[in-house]
């Protein structure tokens, strides 16, 4: 790791007025060196202006574009800006702050190109709900089979990258489901996927955005979204 290095924290952000302003408190109570940008997903509520009098970046769509575009935006501005890695976290307070050293430190001891946070392996404390966990169970031993690596919490939006897949993601992000997706995109273009344990929260407000389809409905888009990745052609990481 070098000193230099800087990382900065995507968090997008759809109505989260009501704890945008915590999750951004408690990453700036962390000891490691981090720039934060919340990337407004078009919302209806005070995100912006909450996430605004934070005293970090924002950057606000003028409609909602939905987790993909959002994320991308993120990604675009890491690149454009030379950051050395990034980490995607929610802006719903799901994710601890805490717990960004730890899969940040794996990035940067150069053990893998994308460091996922799993609620699945280790000390086990979140329960999802068990329609939800089913769905995401299946979609795990799909990714787990077309990749030839088991990943447990593949819909996990907690993630650490260096700088090579910033700057592939700033430029090739999937726009329907991009966590499973982005999961068999790298795969298949040779980058290194890790995943560490680490405690999550519940969501403390806002909306979901997968809140209103059904478990079994998101589970089969998945599993056709990552069918069709499979078909897709996608440049090499350079």
């Amino acid at each position: 790791m070098n000193s230099n290095d800087k990382t900065l924290i995507i968090i997008p952000a759809y109505n989260e007025e009501g704890s945008i302003a915590k999750v951004i408190t408690e990453i700036q109570q962390i000891d490691t060196p981090v720039d934060i940008l919340v990337v407004n997903d078009g919302s209806k509520d005070r995100t912006a202006e909450v996430a605004t009098s934070c005293g970090v970046a924002v950057l606000s769509a003028p409609y909602n574009q939905g987790i993909g575009a959002t994320v991308q935006t993120g990604f675009k501005y890491a690149a454009r800006s030379g950051y050395d890695y990034a980490i995607q976290l929610d802006g719903d307070g799901q994710h601890i702050a805490a717990e960004i050293p730890k899969i940040l430190s794996v990035a940067q001891a150069g053990e893998a190109d994308m460091v996922i946070g799993s609620r699945y392996i280790g000390e086990k404390t979140y329960k999802t709900p068990l329609m939800r966990r089913l769905g995401m169970l299946i979609i795990s031993t799909v990714n787990s089979l077309v990749t030839g690596q088991k990943v447990t919490d593949n819909t996990s939006g907690f993630r650490a990258f260096n700088k090579s897949v910033i700057n592939y993601l700033a430029n090739y992000y999937p726009s329907d489901y991009p966590e499973p997706e982005v999961v068999v995109i790298l795969s298949r273009k040779k980058f290194k996927i890790k995943e560490v344990p680490v405690q999550m929260r519940f969501r403390e407000s806002g909306e979901s955005s997968i809140s209103s389809i059904k478990s079994i409905y998101y589970m089969i888009k998945v599993l056709l979204a990552i069918f069709v990745d499979l078909f897709k052609s996608y440049p090499d990481k350079k």
